[in-house]
């Protein structure tokens, strides 16, 4: 059986990023996989998050993962924090991992900065806990952007280590799904940073929750060149974000980048910008009217929650109980 395991941070603000980058492949990934999402609240808090904000931004992000059509029904949508399983194993791999192995992790030197001293010690510790979320779940497959494969390699070492240890082959090597041409969506703003979230500008981005007028204005105001659109790729040398551009019109209208620059070529880019947000709107409007139904209605959101938490609970309880048997725990 191949099981995937995926998570989001509900951090508020989901993207065109985030929807090119992994949600629409989740979509795609229900019909070969069993499925297991995950709003990871417990990593949230790693850094201070305002505890009405998550709450909220908890709601935002499933209501855009249901609204994008990820199936609850079918597969698991939950909350991390409603399923003791996660908490549980991370203590165990706490014991495995190695200081070494979370010294190299690239994600905690960016986050933590020049201060890393006064980080806390979930933020050092949380791709442990990264780990228990896969693992937890006995997961085959993981899909991951570039920037994630490092913590997947970690699992997978955590994994090898605490069989070695106590001489079982109990936990699979989770084997990473990576998509590439979707992947990296970059700032309306500046073409060479990835669009994201925390950007003070909100013209850098489209947000899912974005209306079709504000879909409409941004991409209008996205940055370009004085040059028209070339066509072929090697004319998108050094203008990154006419690269941007149409690699995001690429995704949206899954054609081939090349095949985009080769039916543009040679056109200016307030031509090429209409018929993006014409596509644009085309498949984001549906989403957001479906987002805001659903942020309308939280007491549905919260039952899908419950029950996603139920059904995680059932399959990470006995993988945990064989664990605690492997350690040597006494059952409770």
């Amino acid at each position: 059986m191949k099981r995937i395991f995926s998570g989001v941070q509900p951090t508020g603000n989901l993207h065109l990023g985030n929807y090119l980058g992994a949600i629409r492949n989740w979509v795609r990934l229900q019909s070969e996989f069993e499925c297991i999402f995950c709003i990871v609240d417990m990593h949230a808090i790693t850094l201070w998050q305002d505890p009405k904000e998550l709450t909220r931004n908890t709601r935002e992000v499933t209501a855009g993962m249901l609204a994008a059509g990820v199936d609850a029904s079918k597969h698991i949508v939950f909350n991390q924090s409603t399923v003791p399983a996660h908490a549980q194993l991370a203590w165990i791999f706490n014991c495995v991992a190695r200081m070494g192995w979370l010294n190299r992790m690239t994600q905690f030197k960016d986050k933590a900065g020049k201060h890393k001293e006064n980080a806390s010690v979930g933020l050092f510790a949380y791709p442990n806990l990264m780990s228990a979320d896969i693992l937890a779940y006995r997961a085959t497959h993981v899909p991951v952007g570039e920037d994630q494969k490092q913590h997947l390699e970690l699992a997978r070492d955590t994994a090898q280590k605490f069989n070695n240890d106590f001489g079982v082959e109990f936990f699979p090597q989770p084997e990473p799904l990576i998509f590439g041409a979707a992947a990296r969506i970059m700032s309306l703003r500046d073409g060479t940073k990835k669009m994201s979230k925390s950007d003070e500008s909100d013209y850098s981005r489209i947000n899912m929750t974005d209306d079709a007028d504000t879909i409409a204005l941004k991409i209008r105001k996205a940055k370009t060149d004085l040059e028209p659109l070339p066509a072929t790729l090697d004319g998108l040398e050094g203008r990154p974000e006419a690269s941007n551009l149409l690699g995001i019109y690429a995704a949206l209208s899954d054609m081939e980048k090349a095949d985009v620059a080769a039916r543009f070529a040679g056109r200016q880019f307030s031509e090429f910008k209409k018929d993006l947000v014409d596509l644009a709107v085309s498949v984001l409007g549906p989403i957001n009217a479906e987002m805001k139904r659903l942020m309308d209605d939280p007491a549905h959101i919260d039952s899908v929650l419950r029950s996603g938490a139920e059904r995680a609970d059932a399959i990470a309880r006995p993988i945990i109980a064989e664990v605690y048997d492997i350690v040597g725990f006494l059952k409770p």
